[in-house]
């Protein structure tokens, strides 16, 4: 087109021409009709992205997206990684935020927890009334929970509740599962009271706004809880309850997740139940795959296989499970680590190998040592407490055993004076 069909009746040639020169700013009528008369959009002149490049920056979007729920975290980072490449991309901001938000899910699939919670931590700066701020910070929460900083986690949600209140976005789902991650995290750090009632009030919610999705998380992480107390069989219940309501769900993710809790409770049963455990997991690790489930997802999941495969007897297949966890594991998981090193243990143990068994359990409470307190760590203590014993090292039993009840919040009385001489 020439200047002169463009500028129309609007203006003369010449002042487009300083337009273009950039000595004139049109008024935002006047570059409309512009616009309008060229074929092209405001974005195309202001952004200096055409139609056609955001539209293939959309796909790539969308093709890394899709890598990411189903399974493929490290094809997602790639592609993700080459649109955040391109420069256009800084200039479309909702494709610059969702491209980011895509990464943040990517670095936390492949095990870059670190990674993940540098990005979402900028994600969530800036609160947003909808799902997608929530779902940002239900990931930070999980991230700093799976990474065994606990404390972080139950920070994330105290920080956004009352943001939360104030945007009026309380009765969204994302918003339910967001306090429901965070009683997950209460109980992690050693707090089920606390992390029981924060259950009860993500239900009441849920109730309230009849989010189906939001009971069955809620429902969920009270069986976690009634786990953690010794009832296995009413966190059976609970779990079931929630399962019968994820089945109903798209959520092939969680849906997944629970399926693993369900495995873990039945051996958590006294005595455990490793058949039913494995009736679960036989087919669970393509759905994880399937449903983009993190390293430490998948990790887990190899870990209670080899655990139900230990207690069954099949010392072969349980080594071949760990093998697999060793592949897939996180690289910052202590408490993992230290569940892997120490079932190692317990199978050189089994094969009358004492000396590999001492050396594993000792490297069990190197690892220990740096996984913080809590209650899943205070077990593994007592167990390693247990095990060292078995294998004559009493001394590591003994600091196993003041380490199991430092981690459950026990400590020894300083200057302690006894009745008698009062």
């Amino acid at each position: 087109m020439t200047q002169a069909q463009v500028a129309a009746e609007d203006i003369t040639p010449a002042y487009l021409s300083r337009i273009e020169d950039g000595q004139r700013r049109p008024e935002a009528g006047l570059l409309e009709r512009m616009v309008t008369r060229m074929g092209v959009t405001l974005e195309d002149v202001l952004l200096e992205v055409t139609r056609d490049e955001q539209m293939e920056l959309q796909l790539a979007v969308d093709h890394a997206e899709l890598a990411l729920v189903s399974g493929n975290p490290q094809g997602a980072l790639a592609a993700i990684d080459d649109v955040l490449a391109n420069p256009a991309t800084e200039k479309v901001p909702h494709l610059l935020k969702a491209a980011r938000q895509i990464r943040a899910g990517a670095l936390e699939g492949v095990g870059d927890l670190d990674g993940a919670i540098i990005l979402l931590e900028d994600l969530t700066a800036s609160p947003t009334p909808d799902a997608t701020w929530l779902k940002s910070l239900i990931a930070l929460c999980r991230c700093y929970r799976d990474a065994g900083d606990f404390t972080r986690a139950v920070a994330v949600g105290d920080r956004a509740a009352s943001i939360i209140r104030d945007l009026e976005i309380d009765g969204l789902t994302e918003a339910i599962q967001l306090t429901v991650t965070v009683a997950g995290a209460h109980l992690l750090r050693g707090d089920p009271t606390v992390a029981m009632r924060t259950c009860r009030r993500a239900i009441e919610v849920a109730e309230q706004y009849n989010s189906i999705m939001g009971k069955a998380s809620a429902y969920w992480n009270a069986s976690a809880i009634e786990a953690s107390r010794g009832q296995t069989e009413a966190a059976l219940g609970l779990a079931r309850k929630a399962l019968a309501m994820f089945e109903l769900s798209d959520d092939g993710r969680n849906l997944a997740k629970l399926r693993t809790e369900l495995a873990n409770l039945h051996l958590m049963q006294d005595p455990p139940d490793p058949i039913a455990a494995l009736e679960i997991l036989n087919n669970l690790e393509q759905e994880l795959a399937w449903s983009g489930g993190s390293a430490w997802d998948i990790a887990f999941m190899h870990l209670l296989t080899a655990r139900a495969q230990f207690i069954l007897g099949d010392i072969d297949a349980s080594r071949i499970s760990l093998a697999k966890l060793e592949q897939s594991k996180p690289e910052k998981a202590p408490l993992l680590e230290a569940q892997w090193t120490v079932l190692h243990g317990r199978i050189a143990f089994e094969a009358g190998d004492q000396d590999e068994a001492r050396r594993r359990f000792r490297e069990g409470v190197h690892l220990l040592t740096g996984a913080g307190t809590d209650r899943g760590a205070a077990q593994l203590w007592f167990e390693l407490a247990e095990l060292l014993t078995q294998v004559g090292d009493t001394d590591g039993a003994v600091q196993a055993f003041r380490s199991a009840g430092a981690s459950t919040g026990l400590r020894p009385l300083a200057n302690t004076t006894t009745a008698s001489s009062i």
